[in-house]
């Protein structure tokens, strides 16, 4: 009985403080996207928390401790929205236009998360296991790209980081400014930058006349 109580005590005591954990993470989350990581104090993030300083240094020894967790927590979120139940079984175009759908779905859901992981250069203080939340999630995109090189998919004189880097870069682009008001982001221009960058690698261009076909509708 004793330990029954015991073992009680121990899990709602974990569970009070994986709550707590959570609600750190999400205000420090705001924060870092809204001010960076140089503009947000340790103050600032026990404030928007609700949290005193003895609380959140029991969780985080630092704020470098405390920014490599949000940035793992959102990457963690980001692999799952781009991974989870995704078939690479299926015809390369329609996985790249499944991928690049996912990436917008995530950037529309969780804006917030986005802004921060990709609009910011965290690299001067992510730590070995944030680096390493970073390759779990890129490793997979690169062997998939290097696949379809080697299957004659995308062009084989472009290096594969190159052609992904390209790609994140300019759905990045793309939301950045949109953000700052250079342009509507709408589902038309989200598709059309998917066409223009798998047009950019892919080997084999569509016939001239398909090409035709498909602007004219976009005209319409």
């Amino acid at each position: 009985m004793g330990e029954s109580t015991a073992a009680t005590s121990k899990k709602a005591s974990e569970s009070r403080r994986d709550a707590l954990e959570s609600r750190v993470i999400e205000a420090a989350l705001e924060l870092f996207a809204e001010r960076g990581y140089h503009g947000t104090s340790v103050p600032v993030v026990m404030e928007r928390a609700g949290i005193g300083a003895g609380s959140l240094y029991r969780l985080f020894e630092s704020k470098e401790a405390l920014v490599n967790a949000v940035f793992r927590d959102a990457k963690r979120r980001l692999e799952v929205a781009l991974r989870d139940g995704v078939r690479t079984d299926q015809e390369p175009r329609a996985l790249f236009d499944e991928l690049w759908a996912r990436l917008a779905a995530f950037a529309e859901a969780e804006p917030v998360a986005f802004r921060f992981l990709e609009l910011q250069d965290h690299t001067p203080y992510l730590d070995g296991a944030s680096r390493q939340q970073e390759i779990a999630v890129l490793a997979p995109i690169a062997l998939g790209c290097m696949d379809m090189q080697r299957r004659g998919v995308f062009r084989q004189d472009v290096a594969a980081d190159v052609i992904i880097a390209f790609v994140w870069g300019a759905f990045v682009g793309l939301v950045k400014a949109a953000r700052l008001g250079y342009l509507k982001l709408g589902r038309e221009q989200v598709d059309a930058a998917r066409d223009a960058c798998w047009r950019a690698f892919a080997a084999a261009t569509e016939p001239a006349e398909r090409e035709k076909e498909r602007w004219k509708r976009r005209r319409r």
